[in-house]
């Protein structure tokens, strides 16, 4: 393994919000997996990946400037190997995961997706939401302004308005869904998943757990949840991921979120190990071709 050199991408500080810390501790525990097994692994920043300081051909990133993917994508297409790959980062942007997702068959909320600039209070009435959620639709959620959650068809009106104002032009707009929230972490092709409901652990983002409150436990079928976010990762093109999903009452189990390289943070000691295995057996399929 000597002689594979990995150049490993940390995240901008700007698109770890509340997690700048765990994100660079899974990234840092998977180059260092990586490094037990012979790889040489060199870190840098997103700020020197775009000055063109990366001579590897094997990249492994956190990446989610915009600048940042489209350099992942060129070097993609010129045959580097990239873990998560620059495509799959931007099937995570909000309005191509929601497309992708729907259109692949993943049990996800209905949707509408808009231009900020429409009046959309009876679409939304038509199609049956009372509350919903409204979510940039053009990019990653960078603020806690870049994901709402509306009581009524005449407050998400006046936020899809605010959203346009803020120069987001594009906007997803997802049925709320009742039931208990879990967030999962998983790794493609590799046997680990791993899940919890994050209200009751207290683990959070922007705070918006509280909307479906307490954990009620109800039941569902684990094995299933993992095959539907294993078929999301393969649609999307993402290795490594993560997302959150609601189960109903009657168990019924529908993606609301997927995330390339997610933090990991209560399960970072566990997963890293499989990261870099899922690493090495890209980098010995890349290889062989």
């Amino acid at each position: 393994m000597s002689n594979i050199r990995i150049a490993g991408i940390m995240r901008a500080g700007a698109y770890s919000p509340n997690h700048i810390g765990n994100d660079a501790a899974i990234f840092n525990a998977v180059a260092e997996q990586l490094r037990k097994r012979g790889c040489e692994v060199n870190i840098y920043s997103e700020d020197q990946f775009n000055a063109g300081a990366v001579t590897e051909d094997i990249i492994l990133n956190m990446c989610r400037e915009q600048a940042s993917i489209a350099r992942l994508q060129a070097l993609e297409d010129k045959g580097c190997l990239v873990i998560n790959s620059g495509y799959g980062i931007e099937n995570c942007t909000r309005e191509r995961m929601t497309r992708l997702l729907l259109g692949n068959g993943v049990p996800y909320p209905d949707s509408l997706i808009v231009n900020t600039n429409e009046n959309v209070t009876e679409e939304i009435r038509e199609a049956g939401f009372t509350s919903c959620w409204i979510k940039r639709g053009d990019f990653h959620a960078m603020h806690k302004e870049d994901v709402s959650y509306c009581r009524h068809p005449e407050e998400a009106q006046d936020i899809l308005h605010e959203y346009f104002y803020r120069g987001i032009r594009r906007a997803v707009i997802n049925r709320h869904l009742v039931g208990d929230l879990i967030k999962f972490y998983g790794i493609q092709g590799q046997p680990f998943f791993f899940w919890f409901y994050p209200f009751d652990e207290g683990h959070s983002k922007y705070g918006y757990e509280a909307v479906n409150g307490k954990s009620q436990g109800l039941s569902f079928d684990v094995d299933y949840l993992r095959e539907i976010c294993q078929k999301a990762s393969e649609v999307t093109e993402v290795k490594i991921y993560g997302g959150d999903c609601i189960v109903d009452p009657d168990g019924t189990i529908r993606i609301i979120d997927f995330n390339d390289w997610p933090s990991f943070a209560p399960c970072r000691k566990e997963a890293a190990p499989y990261i870099a295995k899922c690493v090495l057996s890209a980098i010995k399929e890349w290889k062989n071709k």
